[in-house]
């Protein structure tokens, strides 16, 4: 059986095929517009905010002429509205801002601190988790002995990456709790994967005292 067509009605539809492609299109391309710029928005205010607290936080120990340790009291704050901290790499130009949270929202706009796991400047596996085509994207040129240095309202912490491994979504070991200070960065692999990735990338990092 073959379905015939009028030329008109053909010509027809496919005109408002295109339209409509060309409708998704610039839709599509209008929220990676908002994405990008809600997210640049994002870390300036909350960079801003960082540094603005750690100069108060900073001015506050000098006024008291108390020394404070590297590592805060358990009882400590982790930082004001959820803010954890900022993330570098120094090697890989990285820097991003690390808020509580790995919800979408949460991650489209910055580094989100993984719940459960240890805060910067307590003894544990500190969990940061990130996109792997935004914040997190660098992390596929890291290597072994790199440095990645996290500042905190506790203070400022260097790790020293050890290990780089490739595991699937639910392996949720990486993420246990250790008697280490360790970090252990998440995001999705391969890198250059067209929609949802199948594995998770691991980078895990032992904390240096210098």
């Amino acid at each position: 059986m073959r379905l015939v067509f009028k030329k008109e009605v053909l010509k027809r539809f496919l005109k408002w095929a295109q339209r409509g492609l060309f409708a998704c299109a610039v839709l599509l391309l209008g929220y990676c517009g908002f994405a990008l710029v809600d997210a640049w928005i994002f870390q300036r205010r909350e960079s801003r905010e960082l540094d603005r607290l750690m100069r108060d936080r900073h001015v506050a120990s000098q006024g008291t002429a108390q020394t404070e340790s590297s590592t805060a009291p358990k009882s400590a704050p982790a930082a004001a509205d959820g803010l954890i901290g900022r993330i570098e790499i120094p090697r890989l130009l990285l820097s991003a801002v690390v808020v509580e949270g790995v919800d979408k929202t949460t991650l489209r706009r910055a580094v989100g601190h993984i719940p459960g796991t240890a805060l910067p400047g307590h003894s544990g596996n500190v969990g940061l988790a990130g996109h792997r085509d935004t914040f997190f994207r660098p992390l596929k040129d890291l290597k072994i002995k790199d440095e990645v240095q996290l500042s905190t309202l506790q203070g400022n912490f260097t790790y020293e990456v050890e290990s780089l491994r490739v595991v699937d979504p639910d392996n949720v070991g990486v993420l246990a709790p250790s008697g280490e200070n360790v970090l252990t960065l998440v995001t999705c692999y391969p890198f250059y994967y067209v929609g949802p990735a199948p594995k998770r990338w691991i980078v895990r990092a032992r904390q240096v005292v210098r």
